[in-house]
């Protein structure tokens, strides 16, 4: 299965969660990985923050094109063209940074791979979306402003897709907020796939918050 810029763009708004994910274990990703894929969310963001992480994301990303190809793997974390494009590489689908890097949006549009870069201001975001970003990372969420920093910024650029990752939670006050501010996904860390649930290895666990969640977001989406 092959997902160009136009498919990721499409899962990441259809299951309107992305799960956030980093673990040293490569055993304990491809798990949780594969729990948030059966529950719902193919799109997950592996992110960039361990020692030999890249290493640990190509042996994941070789599993899933062998073992399940609906999956989507995309990278966080990314701050530079040159690890933007090691992970590219190693079958990245979608490209996130905690800020805008214009060599990064460079590589990311070379290769046709969706960039979502961090952005906490309305110059920011449109910045990023001159440099062709369809759908902007607001980061940190909860601290530029929350749901009516979305508000307001969509304002005056309604064309704006924005997707906040921090301050978010699976909550369905946090998430009719979020999306009642006119957000089209949102990316959530270890809110949905929580420390509790790695420790204890409950991947059906994580795969019945996963699907509660994004369940969750279809229902507020149809209020």
């Amino acid at each position: 299965m092959t997902h160009d810029r136009m498919a990721v763009l499409g899962a990441m708004v259809t299951q309107g969660v992305v799960p956030v994910f980093y673990h040293p274990d490569t055993e304990v990703c491809l798990k949780v990985i594969q729990a948030c894929a059966d529950g719902g969310a193919k799109c997950v963001e592996f992110t960039n923050r361990g020692d030999f992480a890249s290493q640990t994301f190509l042996e994941v990303s070789r599993h899933f094109a062998a073992a399940d190809k609906s999956v989507i793997l995309g990278v966080g974390s990314i701050i530079d063209a040159p690890t933007a494009g090691l992970y590219i590489a190693y079958g990245a689908k979608f490209v996130v940074g905690p800020g805008f890097n214009v060599d990064v949006a460079k590589i990311c549009n070379r290769r046709k791979i969706s960039y979502h870069p961090g952005c906490g201001s309305a110059t920011e975001i449109s910045y990023a979306e001159e440099w062709g970003c369809e759908i902007v990372k607001v980061f940190p969420g909860g601290s530029v402003g929350g749901p009516d920093f979305v508000k307001n910024v969509l304002g005056p650029m309604p064309w704006s897709k924005i997707m906040p990752t921090g301050g978010v939670d699976t909550s369905e006050e946090s998430l009719k907020k979020w999306f009642g501010a006119g957000i089209v996904a949102c990316g959530i860390g270890s809110n949905l796939i929580t420390k509790e649930l790695l420790a204890a290895k409950d991947y059906a666990g994580i795969e019945k918050k996963v699907r509660e969640t994004v369940a969750l977001i279809a229902r507020l989406r149809g209020a």
